[in-house]
């Protein structure tokens, strides 16, 4: 079935589910706004594609999807394939890829190819997270100490001896406003869990640039003024060439985008005890990502943390994912130039600490004790994400684990279980 749940809800929605869903829409917009941001810079991006991304692939994400309670937009698992995309083939080559990857989904939504998730090994789902993990956490370290770089490799093992030749330029000032910022996230997460503190961390942290008179780089101050508007739609350079050369990028996007998006539906599913459409899921993050890459936005999908606190400020429908699209929306149309007073080091420890959550560490002694075929399947998916390339890793790890599978007697898809994330 692939109607959105949207037009479901909407059948018997009424003013108190309206106001719900305001109030829930509002405070993701909150945790949305400076995680979009910091993935945007994170991926080789600029800040204000990470915000169109979180609009548009936002709104047509809640708008079109399977689930009451999915949030979309730019996730961690991301940075790592669009670094190398943006690296290899210029941000046009990433629209495009983008693009091609929407298509991919909605071809899959029209096979009905949502339940295909079950096939997908525990164990490489979450390899390659905690390789994700590893990247992202590494790819911070310069913003976090303040070291002065100006281009770092986008090769695990090219980028550690830059770090280490850099450490001389490390920065006080720097390091003690993630502290501050990492700090402020910790404690208003334990205080406050309901309240949206990523977004107050962030702008308390960068504050203190401003009052102390502090040497920090900022957003403004590295990439400019944030534009006040959406860009208008456009289509990238289309040619059979690169279609070819971008085919292989284009199937790790859809494939990242539509394991995620159906992993955190089915996580919502047991939060609030709901049945998700993983074909009408499948069909719009297809047209989310086309839908983004038209407006030059990043690869959009289903983002568990953002969901789980849609579900957590009590959003009951997708009109809260709607309203967290334009909320974000509404930010940049009057408040972008304050945006820009963001601080890079705050945003570095903001990712350090997405990074954390996204390995699982309270799992790792869970994943010691399976069964030995998986623990090497985990180590090696991980190994190949941190030390290859992800399209090998998660080729890899599938072929590995479906061929472990068909040769364990009555695993037939009877051993899966969604990761508690």
């Amino acid at each position: 079935m692939r109607e959105p749940k949207l037009l479901t809800t909407l059948r018997t929605y009424d003013q108190r589910l309206f106001m719900a869903d305001l109030m829930a829409g509002v405070t993701v917009a909150m945790v949305a706004l400076p995680l979009s941001l910091a993935i945007a810079i994170a991926s080789g991006a600029t800040p204000a594609q990470g915000l169109i991304t979180a609009i548009v692939g936002g709104f047509l994400i809640s708008a079109l999807g399977g689930s009451r309670v999915q949030i979309g937009g730019p996730t961690g698992a991301f940075i790592v394939v669009v670094f190398a995309v943006i690296a290899d083939h210029g941000y046009d080559g990433l629209v495009l890829a983008t693009l091609m990857a929407g298509v991919i989904l909605l071809i899959a939504g029209w096979l009905r190819a949502g339940r295909l998730i079950v096939h997908i090994p525990e164990a490489v789902i979450n390899g390659f997270t905690i390789g994700i993990a590893v990247i992202i956490a590494t790819s911070q370290i310069s913003d976090f100490l303040g070291l002065a770089i100006e281009e770092q490799p986008a090769d695990f093992l090219e980028k550690l001896p830059v770090l280490w030749a850099a450490r001389d330029s490390l920065a006080p000032q720097a390091v003690a406003i993630a502290a501050l910022t990492v700090f402020l996230i910790v404690a208003l997460r334990r205080l406050a869990p309901r309240f949206p503190g990523l977004i107050v961390a962030v702008g308390l942290s960068s504050a203190m640039i401003v009052l102390f008179g502090l040497e920090v780089d900022t957003i403004h101050s590295r990439f400019g003024d944030l534009p006040e508007t959406l860009p208008m739609p456009a289509l990238p350079e289309i040619s059979l060439e690169r279609i070819m050369r971008l085919i292989p990028s284009a199937i790790v996007i859809a494939f990242l985008a539509g394991v995620e998006s159906l992993l955190s539906a089915m996580v919502a599913d047991r939060m609030i005890d709901g049945q998700h459409r993983p074909n009408a899921e499948l069909t719009a993050q297809g047209v989310a990502n086309i839908g983004s890459s038209l407006f030059g936005g990043l690869p959009a999908t289903g983002a568990i943390a953002r969901t789980a606190t849609n579900i957590s400020a009590g959003g009951k429908t997708p009109v809260a994912g709607m309203v967290h699209a334009l909320t974000i929306l509404l930010f940049l149309f009057f408040a972008a130039r304050w945006v820009g007073y963001l601080a890079m080091p705050a945003l570095a420890a903001l990712l350090m600490i997405t990074a954390w959550n996204m390995s699982e560490p309270h799992r790792w002694a869970g994943y010691a004790r399976e069964r030995p075929g998986d623990v090497m399947l985990l180590a090696l998916t991980m190994l190949l994400t941190v030390f290859v390339d992800l399209t090998v890793a998660i080729g890899c790890g599938v072929a590995v684990g479906l061929i472990m599978r068909r040769f364990r007697r009555g695993a037939a898809g009877g051993d899966w279980h969604p990761p508690d994330r």
